[in-house]
């Protein structure tokens, strides 16, 4: 599958349009909106601004976001024996860091190492073939690309297959199906974000893969040790909080798509 351009008019109205229905700019937008109305309409500009100011404290306090998590992050840690059926392992990109000097230009970034990381543990101890999928948003070097050459220099692990044009998760799916089925390949580990799972199984399935999931890097469920800390908000909360109403939304997505 090759980068079609004719996708990314699409692909930037889809991140401007999440990007005002996220944090932290909706919150702001929501206040911002109620103090210019505050003049005119005082209750209307009032109740705008107090709920904005509620929504972005709710998306930062670590109670509301473990909610919010908790309805994501629901599959269990992989088990020997239910990863024992599948034929191979796709690993789902998460974006990449554009500025990499160290690297000689661009990387993956933290989400997508932290996928690549597990899925070449499970690679090592499984020894089965791995699909790596990532396209070119900006039209430079291919995610699928770089996540290869990280799982070969830093890993050890020769992915079987690149699937580099898929621009969400979608096209993950949509672009690495046929490259798993030409191989004979139905069923596969499929490694990602476990609050990112829901919606990658999804979209695998309605391809005619079966997965069976492998969830890596958990933002909900603290150590009951860490209470005190836990209980404010702090930026690991925030960040937690914005990429669950980002999964929400895509879920939403989705739903209305079919």
């Amino acid at each position: 599958m090759t980068f079609d351009p004719a996708l990314m008019p699409l692909f930037w109205l889809k991140k401007l349009v999440s990007a005002f229905m996220l944090p932290p700019l909706a919150p702001l937008l929501l206040i911002g909106l109620g103090l210019l109305l505050i003049q005119r309409w005082r209750r209307t500009g009032l109740a705008l601004a107090w709920a904005g100011l509620a929504a972005a404290l709710l998306l930062v306090w670590p109670a509301t976001v473990g909610w919010m998590l908790a309805g994501l992050e629901t599959d269990p840690p992989l088990t020997a024996t239910s990863a024992r059926p599948a034929e191979a392992i796709v690993i789902v990109g998460g974006g990449k860091r554009r500025h990499a000097p160290e690297y000689g230009g661009e990387t993956v970034n933290r989400l997508t190492l932290e996928r690549l990381r597990y899925g070449a543990r499970l690679a090592h101890g499984l020894r089965l073939p791995v699909l790596v999928s990532g396209g070119a948003p900006t039209g430079e070097r291919p995610e699928g690309e770089l996540m290869k050459a990280a799982l070969e220099t830093d890993f050890g692990i020769i992915p079987r297959w690149v699937e580099a044009s898929s621009l969400d998760t979608g096209q993950n799916a949509e672009f690495s199906a046929p490259l798993l089925k030409a191989a004979g390949v139905r069923r596969v580990l499929l490694v990602t974000h476990a609050a990112h799972m829901r919606r990658a199984r999804a979209e695998f399935e309605a391809r005619g893969i079966e997965v069976i999931a492998a969830p890596t890097a958990w933002l909900g469920r603290h150590d009951a040790n860490d209470q005190v800390l836990t209980a404010l908000p702090s930026a690991t909360s925030a960040y937690a909080g914005w990429y669950a109403a980002h999964e929400w939304l895509g879920l939403l997505a989705l739903r209305l798509s079919r």
